[in-house]
């Protein structure tokens, strides 16, 4: 029978978990009570209790974190604990989904021992922050976060409904995950592919091409989370290459744009040891929120009005050019196949050869900060197209399927 962990904080939420779990073994699944409370207690008795998620923290004076009573440091505290504890609980097959209920302090527990989680394993968060700004809470997970409605504090007739209808939740998910369990992945192998609405053109064709060679591409759009959530499948090891046509993320990220993925971009591929196909796409522009939210030290830089919510900012000759640098110490640190395309008539729709950001000298510059710092073994390959040229897409596509096939018959 499938065992699905209900964890939280007992000392101030011990009946509302004990209900929970009640209707969790009504559905017929048994339950593992972990018990991540900050604080003593004689409520409810866990299965797993607080000393040894405090024990698995990595801190090892974790007694006198508690001791102390400040609530921050404790909650931190059982969070790495709690992920430890769960991680190994998942790995040897001991539990089958997990979900938790809880306020401020509850849900940063629950949410952080979730999030590293493989995908598709059963989790969810009852929280009461879940109609508020939730990326801190899931991250690049596919952590299910399930709205409380009201405090988890105490069983009445709204909160018990919620409850409730939160067991049926992950009882149908863990169902899900249990009848496709032993079942190869269907599904042909996976290419990612980075796109903006400025690359559209380019990346479509690739796509197809691709697709047509029998793979499956999963397109992610270059917004910050886009560029994360690409990192994260990536990293998970169902992906057989990448397509990073659109590093514009690492325009936001340099300069100082609302459509940064982090100092992290790229680096996933480089573990992985996948084929890697990267190209400067976008980074010709950062992104900004309405015209009045841009910071005044950019006061009399290029501008164009993508739409009313998002104004772009023409990258200059500088910026490109450490954007070239680390463009290219990103790839040094590949330890697989990678390859970079430059696309010398234009990085994307507006920045074309009489279109608003068309500029040759932060174009160049950025060739050359490319050039003066990557590894000579990586091949860098000058276009004499735009990046939307159907001419580039195709190169781009068959340079990654060549890589590809190698990769596979080696």
């Amino acid at each position: 029978m499938p065992t699905i962990a209900v964890l939280g904080t007992f000392d101030t939420k011990g009946p509302e978990h004990a209900f929970l779990a009640e209707q969790i073994r009504h559905q017929g699944f048994t339950t593992l009570l972990i018990d991540v409370a900050t604080l003593e207690h004689t409520g409810l008795s866990a299965d797993i209790g607080t000393a040894e998620i405090a024990a698995q923290s990595g801190v090892a004076d974790w007694k006198s974190v508690l001791a102390k009573k400040d609530r921050g440091a404790s909650v931190a505290l059982m969070a790495a604990g709690a992920a430890r504890v769960l991680a190994d609980l998942v790995s040897s097959g001991r539990i089958q989904g997990v979900i938790s209920m809880g306020g401020g302090g509850g849900t940063a527990i629950g949410s952080a021992a979730m999030r590293g989680l493989p995908l598709g394993f059963p989790k969810v968060m009852v929280t009461t922050l879940a109609s508020g700004h939730t990326a801190p809470y899931i991250g690049t997970s596919d952590l299910v976060l399930f709205p409380a409605v009201v405090d988890v504090a105490g069983l009445n007739r709204i909160s018990r409904l919620t409850f409730e209808n939160a067991a049926g939740a992950i009882c149908g998910m863990v169902r899900a995950a249990e009848a496709r369990r032993g079942t190869p992945p269907a599904g042909k192998p996976i290419v990612v592919a980075s796109m903006f609405g400025n690359t559209t053109i380019c990346i479509n064709e690739a796509k197809r091409l691709i697709e047509a060679a029998g793979y499956e591409v999963l397109v992610y759009h270059a917004t910050g989370t886009g560029g994360r959530n690409m990192e994260a499948l990536i990293s998970s090891g169902l992906v057989s290459g990448v397509l990073d046509l659109t590093t514009t993320e690492w325009a936001d990220e340099l300069v100082g744009g609302i459509l940064t993925a982090g100092p992290t971009r790229l680096d996933a591929a480089a573990r992985a040891g996948i084929p890697t196909l990267i190209a400067p796409g976008c980074l010709d522009m950062v992104n900004f929120g309405e015209p009045q939210t841009v910071p005044a030290r950019f006061s009399g830089r290029r501008f164009y009005q993508h739409n009313p919510q998002v104004t772009l900012m023409r990258t200059d000759a500088k910026e490109s050019a450490e954007l070239g640098r680390i463009l290219a110490e990103k790839a040094n640190t590949y330890r697989g196949p990678v390859r970079i395309f430059f696309p010398k008539k234009g990085l994307s729709v507006i920045g074309e050869a009489g279109q608003p950001f068309h500029d040759v000298e932060a174009d160049a510059a950025l060739l050359a900060g490319i050039r003066r710092h990557l590894r000579s073994d990586i091949p860098l390959l000058e276009q004499d197209t735009t990046i939307n040229d159907l001419a580039f897409a195709r190169i781009c596509a068959e340079s990654l399927l060549h890589m590809l096939e190698a990769a596979r018959q080696r």
